[in-house]
């Protein structure tokens, strides 16, 4: 097995406390503890705690990506690709114990008071339907008389609407009702 890098074991103890504790939560004493470092190794990698909240940032979308990418790989109809999406959704929140999205939680903690982060979650936030869109319109290439950005936020919007709901009910049942909304969205 290979040996973890400092930089890696730093932002992965990191990303575990914001998520879990909370950006405002977690201080670098903290990190800098559970990821049995120096100080001065935290400081060799990262200039401030922000910075580090970006490289958390920059790893999470990655592995969402990826995650994305991998549910998607051995499904062809773009119809199934679409419900692909809201069974990928529901799995993320039944795997973190319904602890909601990374980038939802990060920038209700910081608002507006980080422009790089409320800049990089909504970005990101964008790719995400960026995503459905370009499903949607792989969906509707046959069907020129939909209306795909319709479409395409009214799925992001349900989605993003059952993972909120699924993580204050600590259930599942929303992305459900997603499915079957969105199969009806599918003509």
């Amino acid at each position: 097995m290979k040996k973890e890098k400092v930089r890696e074991r730093i932002i992965r103890v990191a990303s575990d406390l914001f998520y879990r504790q909370g950006y405002n939560s977690t201080g670098i004493n903290q990190i800098i503890a559970e990821a049995d470092i120096a100080i001065g190794s935290l400081y060799n990698h990262f200039s401030s705690k922000t910075d580090l909240m970006q490289a958390y940032l920059v790893k999470e979308e990655s592995e969402w990506l990826e995650g994305f990418e991998n549910s998607m790989a051995k499904i062809s109809d773009p119809g199934e690709k679409l419900l692909a999406l809201v069974d990928y959704r529901k799995k993320l929140q039944q795997t973190s114990k319904f602890a909601g999205c990374h980038f939802i939680k990060i920038t209700s903690e910081t608002g507006e008071t980080n422009p790089s982060v409320s800049a990089f979650v909504k970005a990101h936030k964008a790719k995400q339907k960026g995503l459905i869109r370009a499903l949607v319109e792989e969906y509707c290439a046959d069907k020129p008389q939909q209306d795909t950005d319709s479409m395409t936020e009214n799925i992001f919007l349900l989605i993003e609407g059952a993972v909120v709901t699924s993580t204050i009910n600590k259930q599942n049942d929303s992305f459900d009702q997603v499915k079957k909304i969105v199969k009806g969205l599918l003509p």
